[in-house]
């Protein structure tokens, strides 16, 4: 029989402290009209809103909680989640070449070893080419130091070009230390071309502040990025925010493994899909046109991190 003294302390153990606040927050909690005294992230720890947002609206409320889990981001410590990745789309192997894929220096492309399939994609810059087909490239970075690559280690490659995603595999021919840290990587495999568009779109699923017009301090609501790519994003909103051509102000943050990126710019409105009803939200296509160079980096990193979760078009922005 159970030891009625060893049960009593094994329920306290697991009862939670009552005086301590849940990072799970209720419409309720959220203030409208006055700014927040902590910061909102979602469940996965993404940060939503920070500290001193002031929420306009109650339709601006109810959208973030429709869309999102909102979590008091200062109480939140959930673990990593191990992130879910969709097999490969379908690639389309041919007889492509090192030229074909015209790649430039400077060209950014994603690196990560063929063992771990699946796992998150780490940037660097093409710096020269051989001519045996060879690529110099600078070191890729993991959580600011340098990815440790082995020679004769395979890795996969996905460069995003100019017209086209392209994948492949390189072995890693020599890790050199001087004159500067770089990596010379072998002449390409099997080159696999993915379909052209102006620019790979991953699914995503961001909150949004926008501003109607390009001039402005303060945002007027809260939408949902549920695609994105590094020239622009799929923008879910509460209501239509304005025409073809017309321009917005947007804010948002890319997290990419540890770091967390603000980024504030303006966007062109380039098409819109008004809702089918009345009170329906409606989706604009839009063109991000002033990025500067860190804002860049960071838009294609995310994008190189849920590369294996791709949406196509052949045809522009949607």
């Amino acid at each position: 029989m159970e030891n009625p003294s060893e049960a009593q302390a094994e329920a306290q153990s697991v009862t939670p402290d009552p005086a301590t606040p849940s990072p799970s927050l209720t419409p309720e909690a959220v203030p409208i009209g006055t700014p927040l005294d902590w910061p909102i992230a979602d469940a996965d720890g993404t940060l939503l809103f920070a500290s001193g947002t002031l929420l306009a609206t109650t339709d601006e409320r109810k959208f973030l909680f429709d869309h999102f889990h909102p979590h008091r981001a200062d109480l939140l410590d959930a673990a990593p989640q191990p992130e879910s990745h969709a097999d490969h789309p379908a690639d389309t192997p041919s007889n492509l070449t090192l030229k074909d894929m015209h790649l430039t220096i400077g060209a950014l492309i994603g690196i990560r070893s063929q063992l771990g399939s699946g796992a998150p994609m780490h940037p660097c810059r093409v710096i020269g080419f051989a001519p045996n087909q060879a690529i110099f490239v600078t070191p890729p970075l993991q959580d600011g130091r340098i990815l440790p690559l082995g020679p004769g280690e395979n890795i996969e490659i996905v460069a995003i070009a100019s017209h086209a995603v392209f994948r492949f595999v390189c072995t890693v021919e020599a890790v050199c230390r001087a004159p500067f840290d770089y990596v010379v990587l072998s002449k390409p495999g099997v080159i696999r071309r993915l379909r052209e568009r102006k620019s790979i779109r991953v699914h995503a699923h961001l909150a949004v502040r926008f501003g109607i017009g390009e001039t402005g301090d303060a945002y007027e609501g809260l939408g949902l990025a549920k695609s994105i790519s590094a020239l622009g994003m799929s923008l879910t909103t509460p209501w239509t925010l304005g025409a073809v051509g017309e321009r917005l102000r947007i804010a948002f943050c890319l997290k990419s493994g540890e770091m967390q990126t603000a980024i504030e710019t303006t966007a062109v409105i380039r098409n819109v899909q008004k809702g089918s009803a009345p009170g329906e939200p409606s989706t604009h296509g839009l063109e991000l046109d002033q990025l500067d160079t860190a804002q860049q980096m960071a838009m294609k990193v995310f994008v190189f991190d849920r590369q294996d979760d791709v949406q196509y078009w052949s045809n522009g922005l949607k």
